[in-house]
């Protein structure tokens, strides 16, 4: 059966590379109009043509011409400089001798957005799951002429492809709703903070593994995967499950690595609960591999912890958040922000939390930071360090807690266990920097955790905001 299928996906790409090469230059859909392009940098266009046809590009922003010839197959690639950012409507001519003229580009910072349905989920929210603040968010969006979005269209492909359907929209209401709302709040803020425009390209697939965004010779290694099993095969008009390991790397990753990006942002771990063992070492397989395959350098990768969700009672998505943390300490060049504050009691089985507009600012304080080096902004949450037992107390250390803590009472969310591993519910109170915790069926601690459980949000954060991450001190 998997014959047939590449058998037909060849002879589909087959007569479209025909067509291409009947025609003037074509482009992919993600270099088009209103696109935005990496600022003070060379970026890569590329296209088909007709073999051994000279293509040329000519930006508006200066006299340069970039020139490059077609391959035997049609194919081209050339790189052009680009200045520095502003909001100047820039034009962009790409030709074969035939002129193909792209309008309103703009020239800032590009990001590449990916991952499942949290990322997906557009301002416009789904079924019985909105985005706090939306309306607003999609009334103002002219105000941030500067903002432009490029979605990808849902591609799977049970081999690599060159293209995929998605282009340039510029921020207003008609257009605003399609957007994804964690990325166009991330958006605002780089847009607010560097006063230059922002490009996003948002590639996401809402319930899709790790694995769905990886090729199929890493894949294949893995001994939990069985691509014949577990490639889905459905009705024409369902094809591609989102369960599917490597058809979103196929179709969506693959046609985009041209493009000139900044860096990752990464928001999924929902479909992988349960798979925590392996969740952190394919994470970092991941991100080396798009950083190999886009060249251009250790790209940062900032990425989203799971919101709790669930059940009190469970721990399946705590292992997957503790792996999230594990991930950022593999990965160089990385961040997680932690987002257990982030949801309203009603919420605890609503996989889709509301508050966006906090976790796209939480990633771009981490970008502003790290990336842009902006001092006085702070972007890394507090941390467990280090317990140490004094008499039936356990007394708490913290990385990034500088100043201490949002309170000194009523701390919520920490549980303690002796030597027989049982978890009782603890109190706890901030002295100085540390926290001590104290509970009273328990006269020697061993262990201490917090906000460790599927749901259970804590209410510890910094003295800006910035949550305390979910940990646990035992490894049992």
């Amino acid at each position: 059966m998997r014959y047939f299928y590449r058998l037909w996906l060849s002879g589909m790409f087959l007569a479209a590379s025909m067509s291409a090469l009947q025609a003037k230059v074509v482009l992919p859909d993600i270099l088009g109009d209103n696109m935005v392009l990496q600022q003070q940098t060379v970026v890569r266009l590329w296209g088909w043509a007709k073999p051994g046809v000279s293509v040329t590009a000519k930006p508006s922003w200066d006299d340069s011409v970039s020139r490059t010839q077609a391959g035997a197959d049609g194919k081209w690639l050339l790189a052009v400089e680009t200045p520095e950012a502003d909001y100047t409507s820039h034009s962009l001519v790409i030709s074969d001798g035939e002129e193909v003229t792209l309008q309103n580009i703009l020239v800032g910072e590009v990001w590449f957005c990916s991952g499942q349905s949290n990322m997906e989920m557009p301002l416009a929210g789904f079924d019985n799951c909105p985005v706090e603040g939306a309306n607003e968010a999609i009334a103002t969006a002219s105000e941030w002429k500067g903002i432009r979005m490029a979605t990808i269209e849902k591609n799977g492909q049970l081999e690599p492809v060159d293209s995929c359907r998605g282009s340039w929209r510029v921020s207003c209401p008609a257009y605003a709703p399609r957007f994804g709302a964690t990325a166009f709040f991330f958006a605002r803020m780089m847009n607010r903070v560097l006063d230059v425009p922002v490009g996003i390209i948002n590639c996401s697939w809402g319930g899709s593994t790790v694995e769905g965004w990886l090729p199929e010779e890493i894949v294949s290694q893995y001994p939990d995967i069985d691509l014949e099993r577990d490639i889905r095969k459905e009705e024409p008009h369902d094809w591609w499950h989102y369960l599917s390991p490597t058809l979103m790397y196929n179709g969506m990753v693959r046609p985009l690595q041209n493009y000139t990006v900044k860096g990752f942002l990464w928001y999924q771990g929902e479909s992988n609960v349960g798979k925590h063992d392996t969740y952190g070492e394919r994470l970092k397989t991941m991100v080396e591999l798009w950083r190999k395959e886009w060249r251009l350098g250790e790209l940062p990768f900032y990425f989203v912890e799971l919101a709790p969700y669930g059940s009190a009672e469970g721990l399946a998505s705590a292992f997957l958040r503790e792996a999230q943390h594990e991930a950022e300490r593999l990965i160089p060049n990385s961040g997680v922000v932690c987002t257990n504050d982030l949801v309203e009691p009603y919420e605890a089985w609503n996989v889709h939390p509301k508050d966006k507009r906090s976790v796209g600012e939480r990633l771009a304080y981490l970008a502003l930071a790290k990336t842009y080096g902006l001092k006085g902004i702070k972007a890394d949450s507090p941390t467990f360090r280090k317990m140490r037992v004094e008499g039936s107390e356990a007394i708490l250390e913290f990385d990034h807690a500088e100043g201490g803590f949002s309170r000194v009472k009523d701390l919520e969310g920490f549980e303690m266990a002796g030597a027989d591993r049982v978890f009782h519910r603890a109190r706890a109170e901030v002295k100085g920097n540390c926290i001590h915790v104290v509970c009273g069926e328990i006269a020697r601690p061993v262990a201490v955790r917090y906000a460790f459980r599927d749901y259970l949000p804590g209410n510890v954060s910094d003295l800006r905001g910035l949550p305390l991450v979910p940990f646990r001190t035992d490894r049992w």
